[in-house]
């Protein structure tokens, strides 16, 4: 998760030119990795910390305001590399991502969670080979576990 001042997901279209299929201003880009034991519970809890983690900062320039009480907008990005195991070899294992069957529905779960509670949410297009476009705002970047 990383706190930018703008960003945007294309995707090859129909015609092979570029598509953008994402874009927000200010506000979170979010990578959505999915894992075996994650369900619809961790979904939403994850979209919940998404929307009030505090991470704005206030009148005083301390991170103490989150997305909801900004009104930011939220850009999700399914990303099953994030699951990539290193720790033997040179080439990274995928076994601890969820089958895409199990990972679009929870991942569409965050997106469907954030949108009940107000934020304003683009995505990029599961399964699609993605190019995502940031400005980083600040040394904000975070991995949630929940």
């Amino acid at each position: 998760m990383q706190r930018v001042s703008r960003a945007t997901v294309t995707v090859e279209g129909v015609s092979g030119e570029r598509e953008i299929t994402g874009e927000i201003g200010a506000g979170i880009l979010v990578f959505v990795g999915v894992t075996h034991d994650d369900t619809k519970a961790h979904a939403a809890k994850l979209a919940d910390k998404i929307w009030n983690l505090r991470i704005f900062d206030d009148a005083d320039g301390v991170m103490n305001r989150s997305a909801a009480d900004e009104g930011h907008e939220v850009l999700v990005v399914s990303q099953f590399t994030l699951y990539g195991d290193t720790r033997k070899g040179r080439r990274p294992g995928y076994s601890e991502a969820a089958r895409p069957e199990q990972a679009e529905p929870l991942v569409e779960t965050v997106v469907e969670a954030l949108r009940a509670a107000g934020a304003v949410v683009a995505t990029g297009r599961f399964r699609a080979d993605m190019a995502v476009e940031l400005v980083n705002d600040g040394p904000i970047t975070l991995w949630i576990e929940v």
